[in-house]
C-alpha cells in the first residue's frame, strides 16, 4: 500500500536539501584489473543452474576448434599425395582411406572438406545458440535479483543515487556481462584452443617454419598492448558518458513540463549536446584505435606469410620440405593471427565485464540500512494508539529536522499536523512508516516500537494519499488495486463510489479497464487524486495518512474530497497534513510544527484562543482569503 508513497516521497522537491547530489559520485569507476577471480567465481554462479547448456556449448566448441585446424591438413595431403607426390612426405591416418587414383583421391578429399565445413557450421550454430540462450537466462536471473534488491533498499539510498545511474546498472552494465557470457568467455577459450592446436601442428610439421611465424609475435604483442590501453580508456569514457546521458534524460524527461514552462529548451539542448558530445568523442577514440589496429596486424601477418613463403620455398627447392607443408603453413598463418585479433577485443570485453560486475555486485551488496528484525513482533490486532516519544531526527549528521517531538494519537481519532514548509510535517510520516529510523527517542504503536515490526507487514496497516498522486501504467482498476489480488471488483467499485469517483469512471469508454499512461498522463490532478483516495480506501487500512492531499485540486474537487473524507476517516486513526487550515478545523486534535519542534497542540478553538503560531497562520490565511474575495467583488463592480 505504501508503494506509491515510496515512489513519490523519493522524488518530492521538499527533500532536495537532504542529500544534495555530488555529480562526481555519479561518475563510473575507473576500470580495475582485467580479471578478478573473486568476481568471476560470483559471475559463474549465475551460470551454474544452466550447467547442462554450458556443457553442450563447450562440447560443440571443442569439436569446432578441431575442425578449424583440419582444413590445411587436408590441403597438405592433397598437394603432397596427388598434385605433387612426395615419397618422403609425413604419413597421416587419413592415408588409409585415400585411393591411389588421383581423381578419386582429390574428389574424396574434397568431399571430406565439404563435410568438415558442414560439421563446423553445425557446431558453430549449436555453440552460439546454446551460449546466447544461457547468457540470456543468466542475465534474466541477475536483473530479477537487482530489481528485488532495489525494492528492499531504503529511501536514504535513493536520496544519494540518481535514477539514471541505477537504470544504467540494470541495463547497460548487465548487457556488458551478457557480452562476456555469450561472446567473451567461451570464444576466448575457443581462440586459445585453436591457437594451441595450430602451434602444435605447425611444430609437428616443421619447427623452422613455426619459428619464422613466431618471429612476428613481438610486433603483434606491442601493437596489441597499445591498442588495449587506448580502447580501455575509451570504453571507460563511453561508460561514463552513457551514465551521464541516462541520468540527464531521466531528469529532464520527467521534468519536461517545468522545462517547457520556463522556456528552458534551448539551454537543455546545449547541456545535452555537451554530454552527448563526450559520448561521441569517446567512441571516436575507440573507432580510431580499431581503425589502425586491424590493418597493422594484417600487415604483420602478411610479413610473416612472406617470410614463410621465402624460407619455405628455399627448403622445398633444396628437397628438405614438401610443397604441401608450405601451403598448409600459409593457411595456418591466416588462421593464426585471426584469434590474436579476437583475443585483443575479447580482452576489452573481459575488462569491461569486470568493471561492470564490480558495480553490479556493489549495488547488490549494498546493505539495507533499516533491516527487518530477526524476530518481528506481530502488528496489533486492532487499532492501537500511536506514540512519538522524544523523537529527534536528522537526514545528515546532526542537522536536526525534528527535535524532541512527543505526542500521542488515540485510536480512531483524526489528528491534523500544520506548520510552515520545512517544519518537519512529512518527516513525521516517513519516520512513522519507518522509511527512516529515528536518531533519538522512539515511535510506538500499541506500546511496541515500530522498529520491532516487519516493515512490509507493518505498512499494510496504512493507507497513504499524497499531494502529488502517483499512477502506474496499466488500467484504472489495476491502479486502485495496486497488485493486491484479494481486493474484489466489487470492493474497487465501492471504493470509487465512496470517494465520488464512480461518475467519472462510468463516463470512460472502458470504465475501470480504462488504460492509464505513465504517471497518469491525460488525467487531471483532481482525477488522479480521487484515484489515490479510492486506492487507499480499497485497501481498507486501519490508519489513514493524508499528506497535503487537497492542496493542488480545484474547489469543486476539494468539496468532493472533503465529503469523501468524512466516510474515509470513520473508524480509522487518521493523520492529516495540510497547509489549508480550513481542511483541518474538524480534526479531533491539531499539532502545530515549527522549525522541527512541536510548539502547540489542541483543538481548533483552543489553538485560536492561545493566539500563538496557529492563530497567526489562521489570520494570514483568513486575510488572504478576504483579500481575494474583495478583489473578485471589485472586478464584478467594474
Amino acid at each position: 500500500m505504501a508503494v506509491a508513497f515510496f515512489d513519490q516521497i523519493t522524488t518530492a522537491a521538499k527533500r532536495s536539501r537532504r542529500h544534495p547530489l555530488n555529480w562526481n559520485e555519479v561518475e563510473e569507476e575507473v576500470l580495475g584489473k582485467a580479471y578478478d577471480g573473486r568476481l568471476m567465481r560470483r559471475l559463474m554462479g549465475y551460470m551454474r543452474p544452466h550447467g547442462a547448456l554450458v556443457a553442450g556449448s563447450l562440447a560443440f566448441l571443442l569439436v569446432q576448434s578441431v575442425l578449424q585446424v583440419l582444413g590445411p591438413l587436408l590441403t597438405k595431403i592433397a598437394v603432397d599425395t596427388y598434385l605433387r607426390p612426395d615419397p618422403a612426405r609425413m604419413r597421416t591416418p587419413l592415408d588409409a582411406f585415400l585411393p591411389a587414383d588421383p581423381y578419386a583421391g582429390l574428389a574424396r578429399i574434397g568431399l571430406m572438406y565439404l563435410g568438415m565445413l558442414a560439421a563446423a557450421f553445425v557446431c558453430e550454430f549449436g555453440q552460439t545458440y546454446l551460449m546466447q540462450y544461457t547468457g540470456q537466462l543468466a542475465m534474466f536471473d541477475l536483473r530479477k535479483e537487482l530489481m528485488q534488491h532495489l525494492q528492499k533498499l531504503d529511501l536514504a539510498f535513493y536520496d544519494r543515487n540518481p535514477v539514471g545511474r541505477l537504470v544504467t546498472r540494470v541495463t547497460t552494465d548487465v548487457d556488458v556481462l551478457n557480452d562476456l557470457f555469450t561472446s567473451g568467455l567461451v570464444t576466448i577459450l575457443g581462440d586459445v584452443l585453436v591457437l594451441a592446436l595450430i602451434l602444435a601442428i605447425m611444430f609437428r610439421m616443421s619447427p623452422p617454419l613455426a619459428a619464422v611465424m613466431l618471429l612476428a609475435m613481438p610486433l603483434v604483442i606491442l601493437a596489441t598492448s597499445i591498442f588495449r590501453r587506448t580502447v580501455t580508456e575509451s570504453y571507460r569514457r563511453i561508460r561514463i558518458a552513457i551514465a551521464r546521458i541516462n541520468a540527464y534524460l531521466q531528469e529532464h524527461i520527467t521534468g519536461m513540463a517545468v522545462l517547457q514552462l520556463f522556456n528552458r529548451e534551448a539551454r537543455s539542448r546545449r547541456e545535452f549536446e555537451s554530454v552527448n558530445r563526450e559520448h561521441m568523442l569517446a567512441y571516436k577514440a575507440a573507432i580510431t584505435a580499431y581503425g589502425w589496429f586491424y590493418p597493422v596486424v594484417e600487415l604483420i601477418s602478411t610479413m610473416a606469410l612472406a617470410g614463410i613463403l621465402i624460407y619455405g620455398g628455399f627448403r622445398v627447392t633444396s628437397g628438405r620440405l614438401t610443397l604441401g607443408v608450405v601451403v598448409a603453413f600459409l593457411q595456418y598463418g591466416l588462421r593464426f593471427f585471426r584469434p590474436i585479433q579476437d583475443l585483443s577485443e575479447k580482452y576489452n570485453i573481459l575488462q569491461a565485464a569486470m568493471a561492470s560486475s564490480e558495480r553490479v555486485f556493489k549495488l547488490l551488496d549494498t546493505e539495507v540500512e533499516l533491516p527487518a528484525p530477526v524476530a518481528p513482533r506481530s502488528a496489533p490486532a486492532s487499532i492501537a494508539p500511536i506514540e512519538f516519544q522524544g523523537v529527534w531526527f536528522a537526514y545528515q549528521k546532526e542537522d536536526w529536522v525534528l527535535e524532541d517531538v512527543s505526542f500521542t494519537i488515540a485510536p480512531g481519532k483524526t489528528v491534523a499536523v500544520v506548520g510552515h514548509t520545512g517544519a518537519g510535517k512529512t518527516t513525521l510520516i516517513s519516520l512513522l512508516l519507518r522509511f527512516y529510523d529515528v536518531g533519538r527517542g522512539a515511535i510506538r504503536i500499541g506500546g511496541t516500537d515500530v522498529r520491532d515490526f516487519d516493515p512490509q507487514e507493518f505498512r499494510r496497516q496504512f493507507g497513504v494519499v499524497l499531494q502529488d498522486p502517483y499512477l502506474f501504467t496499466g488500467t484504472l482498476k489495476e491502479n486502485i488495486r495496486l497488485g493486491t489480488e484479494s481486493i474484489s471488483d466489487l470492493e474497487v467499485e465501492t471504493a470509487a463510489e465512496q470517494v465520488n469517483l464512480l461518475d467519472f469512471v462510468r463516463g470512460l469508454p472502458k470504465g475501470f479497464a480504462h488504460p492509464i499512461a505513465e504517471r497518469g498522463a491525460g488525467l487531471s490532478t483532481g482525477q488522479k487524486q480521487l484515484i489515490s483516495f479510492a486506492r487507499a480506501l480499497a485497501h481498507n487500512p486501519r490508519y489513514l495518512i493524508l499528506d497535503e492531499a487537497t492542496s493542488s485540486v480545484d474547489t469543486e474537487t476539494e468539496l468532493r474530497v472533503r465529503a469523501a473524507l468524512e466516510r474515509m476517516v470513520a473508524g480509522r486513526t487518521s493523520i492529516v497534513i495540510a497547509h489549508r487550515l480550513s481542511t483541518v478545523q474538524r480534526a479531533d486534535h491539531i499539532l502545530v510544527m515549527h522549525k522541527g519542534r512541536l510548539r502547540e497542540s489542541g483543538t481548533h478553538q483552543e489553538l485560536l484562543a492561545q493566539r500563538g503560531i496557529y492563530w497567526k497562520l489562521y489570520q494570514l490565511q483568513y486575510k488572504d482569503q478576504e483579500a481575494r474575495m474583495e478583489a473578485v467583488s471589485g472586478r464584478r463592480d467594474v
